[in-house]
């Protein structure tokens, strides 16, 4: 463990044994007399970032940020084994009591969101509210708007460079297909196939992207390997290891805990009905939407939002 409150209110960094083999990346910020907080990364597999870290005020906050199993800084980098939401629940249950925490502000976007959904209905006594952007509640309906409807709707050509890699029957089910060749252990078929659907992925992110197609010769013979869609493939493939719609039919015991959603206008990844249907289960959340935003947190608005959410529960 690393200690230095002088360097930007960094409180702790260590690598934490959470068993199976994994070892968590977390770091705390903040003040140790804090308000107790945890961000939740997106992807799944993506990794907490700096700028995670500048939505809690530290002078107010102790918040706690770490590396999922497989993602960032956590090893195995990139491990599947042993690694499902119910794994990802029990090892923030022992970064809490590590930290010798009671309760906790959770707060996530996008996948970040769904496990903090997840997290608060199986242990709603540990968490003291709920900030959440670009709900993601899981389902196959969303993946399939997302990835098909929205994509072809929105960016026709862009949809079909995504086909263009796969067989004629394969296109019956692109979203399945796509998800078979990223978790191949061959690399020519993972490789083009994994940055095709990122590529793909970062468009629908993006409220005005700068690029609007598949650089098809990148994708096929490329080097780059981006990590997110392995470990997208794998969490999607097994229905994120949730019960259908569970995150919903559970969401009576939310009841009692306030929350705050943040919602992008135009979100093409967790469009505002997804939100809203949450919030009608969810009587004690409110929605704030967020005019001329998509879903990335870095769209005007968006930051300023969640930040202002947070220090709500600081008052």
């Amino acid at each position: 463990m690393t200690t230095d409150n002088a360097a930007g209110n960094l409180l702790s960094a260590e690598m934490l044994d959470v068993g199976d083999g994994h070892r968590l990346y977390v770091e705390t910020v903040g003040q140790t007399d804090g308000i107790a907080a945890v961000y939740l990364h997106g992807g799944p597999g993506s990794g907490c970032q700096p700028s995670h870290r500048a939505l809690f005020d530290r002078q107010r906050f102790r918040a706690v940020l770490f590396d999922q199993r497989g993602a960032g800084r956590s090893t195995p980098s990139r491990s599947r084994d042993h690694n499902t939401t119910q794994h990802l629940i029990a090892d923030m249950e022992r970064i809490r009591t590590h930290l010798g925490i009671e309760r906790w502000l959770v707060v996530g976007g996008s996948w970040g969101a769904t496990l903090g959904l997840a997290y608060a209905e199986a242990h709603p006594e540990r968490v003291s509210g709920l900030v959440l952007r670009a709900v993601f509640l899981g389902t196959q309906a969303e993946l399939e708007w997302a990835f098909g409807t929205a994509a072809q709707t929105f960016y026709p050509q862009l949809y079909a460079d995504f086909l263009s890699l796969l067989s004629p029957e394969e296109r019956l089910t692109p979203i399945a297909s796509y998800w078979r060749r990223i978790l191949d252990a061959d690399p020519s078929i993972h490789g083009p196939a994994a940055r095709a659907w990122h590529g793909l992925e970062r468009v629908l992110s993006e409220l005005r992207p700068t690029q609007t197609r598949l650089n098809l010769d990148e994708v096929r013979h490329g080097t780059m390997l981006p990590s997110t869609p392995f470990m997208e493939a794998y969490y999607f493939s097994n229905g994120l290891f949730l019960q259908p719609d569970q995150l919903v039919e559970k969401a009576h015991r939310l009841s009692g805990i306030p929350g705050r959603i943040i919602q992008g206008q135009f979100d093409l990844l967790c469009p505002a009905e997804t939100s809203q249907r949450l919030a009608d289960r969810w009587p004690d959340a409110r929605v704030l939407t967020v005019p001329a935003a998509g879903h990335a947190q870095t769209d005007p608005g968006v930051t300023e939002a969640m930040i202002g959410a947070i220090n709500e529960f600081a008052g």
